[in-house]
């Protein structure tokens, strides 16, 4: 839920918010309406250039890695996207998809449209270049998209966007691989987990170390039931060694921007660009329309 909402906020104020204001202002129509409008706008765009340039930064200044070769932790990856294991269908035009977002919109008297319902998928899907695999959980991320489809029938209106198979994806994020090869595991460890689990069992640990059947196990007794522990603890971990990588990219630990796209690196970068130098020239003109007005009587 804060998740969804601090999104939605982000693309509030990087896409535009400060055009509701300057409507605001204009039905207002009045001195101190204009005064609190436009400094709603100076803030409202202070916000929104910082956040832009955040996310120029974060994108701009990570370099491209490998999937094959990627370091643990934050990565930036390009590759081709393939479905996950069970294949996702698009809610509104039931269409084959990696991800999708809808929004159902209604006409009311005022000629006004009314959100009834909106929401997202979930599922996971598979980024693929040349050397991997890697498993995107597109559940926190921010997603732009090119895939956009929307219509009108009677008085509600339709809206979805959409990740499509063997579209070209970027992804900012955090990297993080899961397998024999990074296990974090010891031997101490594992030994320490089988002897848990035993001592659960009391009557079953007392049966097979037990020699003397007295009901406790002595120092003997317990050296044996530890020496077995080991042989299981070994057999454990060559298991553990043998469990092929699975890597994954998701929302970074934290907090740093988690960002998905079927644009261009190149159109992303611009995209942003544009909206810095926009909100920056609104924060001005902002200002400087405050200041006129302030000194108006």
């Amino acid at each position: 839920m804060l998740t969804t909402l601090r999104r939605e906020y982000t693309q509030l104020i990087t896409s535009g918010g400060q055009l509701l204001l300057l409507l605001v202002g204009l039905k207002l129509g009045s001195h101190t309406g204009w005064l609190w409008c436009l400094g709603s706008m100076a803030v409202v765009s202070l916000f929104a250039w910082y956040s832009t340039l955040y996310r120029l930064r974060a994108i701009s200044g990570t370099p491209t890695s490998r999937i094959g070769s990627a370091a643990q932790g934050y990565v930036e990856l390009i590759g081709r996207g393939k479905p996950g294991p069970s294949p996702l269908i698009s809610k509104l035009r039931v269409l084959p998809c990696l991800w999708y977002r809808w929004k159902v919109e209604e006409r009311n008297a005022k000629n006004q449209w009314t959100t009834l319902d909106k929401g997202e998928s979930s599922d996971y899907f598979v980024l693929r270049d040349d050397s991997g695999d890697c498993v995107v959980d597109p559940g926190q991320a921010e997603i732009v998209t090119k895939h956009r489809d929307e219509w009108i029938d009677g008085n509600h209106r339709y809206t979805e966007w959409k990740l499509i198979q063997d579209d070209y994806i970027y992804v900012i994020g955090e990297f993080k691989t899961v397998g024999g090869s990074n296990t974090t595991l010891t031997q101490d460890d594992l030994v320490k987990q089988v002897l848990s689990e035993w001592k659960m069992d009391n009557a079953d640990l007392l049966k097979r170390f037990d020699l003397d059947n007295n009901g406790v196990l002595d120092m003997r007794e317990w050296a044996l039931a530890r020496s077995a522990a080991k042989r299981e603890a070994e057999k454990r971990m060559n298991e553990a060694l043998a469990d092929p990588d699975v890597n994954f990219i998701l929302k970074p630990r934290d907090g740093r921007l988690f960002l998905i796209s079927n644009l261009d690196q190149d159109k992303l970068e611009l995209r942003y660009k544009l909206w810095a130098w926009a909100h920056i020239v609104i924060l001005f003109g902002s200002l400087i329309s405050l200041a006129w007005l302030v000194r108006q009587p």
